[in-house]
């Protein structure tokens, strides 16, 4: 039984013996037992948990080199956090000896004074804080990885080369540096602790080879601004060239707000026409709109993921109903996002007066696999009588047009793919309503002489031949056709 005694004893004691509800205060530590080698037989609890604390506090200055890549870093155990553990085992032991009757604490403890042990020492150094320090110290010496970059010059893309970075493993050194600082101080080590800081490799978020797979075609549109004045037209160039170049990697999107903002002439932005509440205003970057939809028809023929559309107020003419994108503000974009698992690469930009954008992938469709977009129209609204707003600075009978008239429309749009020539799949992908609105003309002194607004029969029966002008085709085999007057895209509604 003695040696079953002090077996269990000692296993217990070994094995880090859990903490368990202090003695109270004046319990003595039996003769013999000593923690990391600090004798602490004889003391009370306090005392000795007293002492332990000391030693450790001792080894607080336990230099610590950490080899960065041939660079020394030094710190030393106090920075790295190095503690007693709350589970010092004292108390524990201490209780282990004080169990049983009288003659068994007595054949104990004369075991003890006989065959001493020596606990290990617990300490403890919280491994995040180790970690966010590894991540401190060696942010300077990280070699940042290279990105290849991509760019369309003579027809052909040219293609950088990337490279690979380099950083210390800031878990991995982490751990290693914990270990080894702990290990050190259990041993009463005085010497430097050096540790060699784990490096991995950070691979370029664009490689090389990634940007080398953008060779093919997979959608392309245009759109025609003859129409437009010399600052639309320009509005038109400066925000294709803002989005032009544009790669997209797999999962990323395409924000045309966010490539073109802000619409102000420090930008590069003209004014020109848009629409504002069923209206045709004068706006800074007014045209964009039709970046917009021309982008929105290259990515619908490129088979992107369209994550945000938004109709115009009122029709526009440059593309069938349904087919148009507008932007205003924040609460209207288009948005395009990259749902292959290789990148693609947007190009934009003018030629004479028209506006083309084409992304450029891997095609990975199949050959005999087409697809089409196909504009419906479910009804029309004519529009309100013509207004006639007297101003009095134009010379009798003179009569000047201010806005075109606009038929209201409610169409939709589908997406048609056939294989090998046969419709297999014919999906609905929205429906617009545009509003109607009227044409308005200002008008010089005549017969009436009062000044203000007032509706005009002449004004009103103008407004079909304007309609006939504003006229788009529905067929998606349709070329795309100009703008009315001043190609009123840049929605602000």
């Amino acid at each position: 039984m003695r040696n079953a005694w002090k077996c269990a004893g000692l296993a217990a004691q070994i094995c880090g013996l859990i903490m368990l509800t202090p003695l109270v205060s004046g319990a003595a530590v039996p003769r013999g037992l000593s923690v990391g080698g600090q004798d602490i037989s004889g003391l009370e609890i306090e005392e000795a948990e007293k002492k332990l604390q000391e030693y450790v506090a001792s080894m607080a200055g336990q230099k610590v080199i950490l080899d960065v890549a041939g660079s020394p870093v030094e710190t030393d155990a106090a920075a790295l956090g190095l503690v007693l553990a709350e589970n010092q085992a004292v108390a524990g032991a201490v209780q282990e000896y004080e169990t049983g009757n009288m003659i068994e604490r007595y054949v104990k403890q004369k075991d003890l004074e006989m065959s001493p042990v020596d606990l290990e020492l617990s300490l403890e150094i919280p491994p995040a804080g180790v970690k966010e320090y590894v991540e401190s110290a060696c942010a300077g010496y990280a070699v940042e990885a290279v990105d290849a970059s991509i760019v369309r010059e003579n027809g052909s893309f040219v293609v950088t080369l990337s490279r690979d970075g380099t950083a210390v493993d800031a878990e991995a050194t982490g751990e290693a540096l914990r270990e080894a600082v702990l290990e050190a101080a259990r041993s009463g080590l005085k010497e430097p602790v050096t540790v060699t800081a784990v490096m991995k490799t950070v691979p370029p978020a664009r490689t090389t080879e990634m940007l080398s797979a953008i060779q093919d075609v997979l959608g392309t549109y245009s759109t025609d601004f003859s129409s437009s004045s010399e600052s639309r037209a320009a509005n038109l160039q400066v925000g294709a060239g803002k989005i032009n170049g544009t790669v997209l990697m797999p999962g990323e999107t395409l924000s045309g707000y966010a490539c073109m903002q802000p619409f102000t002439t420090a930008n590069g932005y003209a004014t020109a026409a848009a629409y504002e509440n069923g209206q045709v205003v004068d706006s800074v970057g007014g045209g964009v709109c039709q970046i917009a939809t021309t982008l929105y028809n290259a990515a619908l023929l490129a088979e992107l993921e369209i994550t945000e559309r938004e109709n115009h107020s009122m029709i526009v003419t440059y593309v069938p109903p349904s087919r148009d994108a507008a932007i205003a503000g924040t609460y209207k974009d288009i948005k395009i996002t990259n749902p292959y698992d290789t990148p693609v690469y947007v190009e934009a930009g003018t030629s004479g007066r028209t506006l083309t954008f084409t992304i450029y992938g891997k095609e990975s469709r199949p050959a005999n696999r087409t697809v089409e977009y196909v504009s419906e129209t479910l009804g029309t609204t004519p529009p309100p009588k013509a207004i006639s707003q007297y101003d009095g600075s134009l010379a009798p009978g003179a009569k000047v047009k201010v806005q075109a008239s606009h038929t209201g429309r409610k169409s939709r749009l589908w997406k048609c793919v056939r294989v090998d020539g046969v419709e297999v799949e014919r999906t609905l992908l929205h429906t617009d309503t545009y509003e109607a609105s009227p044409a308005v003309y200002r008008v010089g002194p005549a017969a009436a002489q009062a000044s203000g607004s007032v509706t005009d029969a002449v004004g009103a029966a103008e407004a079909p031949d304007e309609e006939e002008r504003l006229k788009v085709p529905d067929a998606l085999e349709q070329p795309a056709i100009s703008g009315a007057a001043e190609g009123i895209e840049h929605e602000t509604d």
